[in-house]
């Protein structure tokens, strides 16, 4: 079956998380990926080596690519890098705000050239404005954006325990080149597109912002909800976290009686309504608390199954690994298959095949015989 972006050239010069993304999910929906990278590689290579010797963000965004090293301080390899662009659809970089510009590629001047061309860079904080120049990783956006405010419990913020603000940058981007793609398709121009990691994040924070801006900050409390009781985090006898949501009165009176086994408790007028419940906090957790730990896991389960109260396990990695709703892709490396999380939509007739992740370089002389060779031609 044709993918989506079959045809499509896509050239990046990207590294770490937001761009191979964005440029991952590009090659999932068909598009020939080819990925710049230094001589010394992407340094995403070199995170970790939990993944027979890889990295894990680097395998797990780098499927499906062409990978050519190029020093763009020779003049064969940029002149290879213009050849490359001559023929691209889409460009991608995350370079620092301003370096592209001085390798002599500046997004400006490469629009001018070649009018289909659709260039997107993704930056910390911008092109221009006053954190333009600085250094930005996941880590500092979720500070500087507020996220790490909002996250954690009352003693102190928390890091979201993804790369949240790569991930959204990513997407961003890609969703981006994807309408630009449309939009070529009418009117036979290119765009210049630009994504900041820290909009992306502070776009995710407009509710918290509002509700600040409303006289209603938010606070931190954990795995639970500030405006809702009870919903948060109880221990079973067995030592497992069970999170339960109570969504509103009538499905408070179901856990008080069918769960919790008191109904005088469900007709308590006392805890009869949600802001009740609320502002005895406490009590109401208590309550649920003094139950589900005297029950085991497996039976807790059941039973809010049963009563369909809604309710989730707090699961550790360990347990992601063996849930029964986990699907899975394999992919090609260097150093053998791996399987990981399979992306999320599912499409009716188009089972994707995804392309394996390329060792360091394994490319450069194919796509250099490939471009250069076309380059002479038309010269």
């Amino acid at each position: 079956m044709t993918l989506p972006l079959s045809g499509v050239l896509v050239v990046s010069i990207e590294q770490a998380v937001a761009a191979p993304q964005c440029t991952c999910r590009l090659a999932d929906a068909g598009a020939r990926v080819i990925k710049i990278e230094r001589p010394e590689g992407d340094f995403a290579r070199a995170y970790d080596h939990v993944v027979h010797g890889e990295s894990a963000n680097f395998v797990w965004l780098n499927r499906g690519k062409e990978s050519v090293v190029l020093d763009l301080g020779r003049d064969e390899d940029k002149a290879l890098l213009g050849a490359l662009l001559t023929k691209a659809d889409v460009f991608v970089q995350n370079l620092k705000p301003g370096a592209i510009a001085k390798l002599g590629f500046g997004i400006d001047a490469l629009r001018r050239k070649h009018p289909r061309l659709i260039c997107c860079s993704i930056s910390g904080y911008g092109e221009t404005g006053p954190y333009a120049a600085r250094k930005a990783y996941d880590l500092l956006i979720q500070a500087e954006s507020g996220l790490s405010s909002v996250t954690g419990g009352p003693e102190a913020p928390a890091r979201v325990g993804v790369s949240a603000v790569d991930i959204a940058a990513g997407l961003n981007a890609y969703e981006s080149i994807l309408e630009a793609l449309l939009l070529r398709a009418r009117t036979g121009e290119g765009m210049a597109i630009s994504v900041s990691m820290f909009d992306a994040m502070a776009e995710w924070m407009t509710v918290p912002l509002l509700h600040e801006e409303g006289g209603t900050p938010f606070k931190r409390i954990g795995l639970a909800h500030a405006a809702i009781a009870p919903y948060g985090v109880f221990k079973t006898c067995d030592g497992a976290d069970i999170l339960i949501a109570i969504q509103n009165d009538r499905e408070w009176r179901i856990l008080a009686k069918d769960v919790l086994g008191d109904a005088a408790l469900a007709s308590d007028a006392d805890f009869a309504t949600n802001p009740k419940r609320v502002e005895r906090r406490g009590q109401t957790d208590a309550k649920v608390a003094a139950v589900f730990g005297k029950i085991d896991v497996a039976t807790l389960m059941n039973k809010l199954k049963t009563a369909d109260i809604a309710f989730a396990r707090v699961n550790d990695t360990a347990l992601l690994s063996r849930h029964p709703h986990l699907r899975r892709i394999t992919v090609g490396a260097p150093s053998g298959p791996v399987s990981m999380p399979a992306p999320a939509p599912i499409r009716s007739g188009d089972p994707r095949r995804y392309g394996a992740i390329p060792a360091l370089g394994e490319h450069t002389e194919k796509v250099r015989a490939e471009f250069m060779s076309r380059k002479a031609a038309v010269t």
